[in-house]
């Protein structure tokens, strides 16, 4: 008996966007590695490649993420 086993389907509602195919897909059909999500709805996946873009220029921007002093997180720590 496999103790971890992958599945095959998703649960209803579960919206991925694959990078290596560039779709949208109910369920995760492919590789978690090749995955965003899981999404809500399909247009939320669908924008999974501007979100992830707008979450790092933030990550980006933010002071606290780029303050050494403040140790893990920092930019140089």
């Amino acid at each position: 008996m496999a103790l971890f086993k992958r599945k095959t389907a998703g649960k209803p509602g579960e919206w991925f966007y694959c990078l290596q195919h560039g779709k949208v897909e109910e369920g995760p059909e492919c590789p978690a590695k090749n995955r965003l999500g899981p999404f809500g709805t399909p247009a939320e996946a669908a924008r999974a490649l501007e979100t992830s873009q707008e979450r790092n220029a933030e990550w980006e921007n933010d002071p606290r993420w780029q303050d050494p002093s403040r140790g893990r997180g920092g930019a140089e720590g």
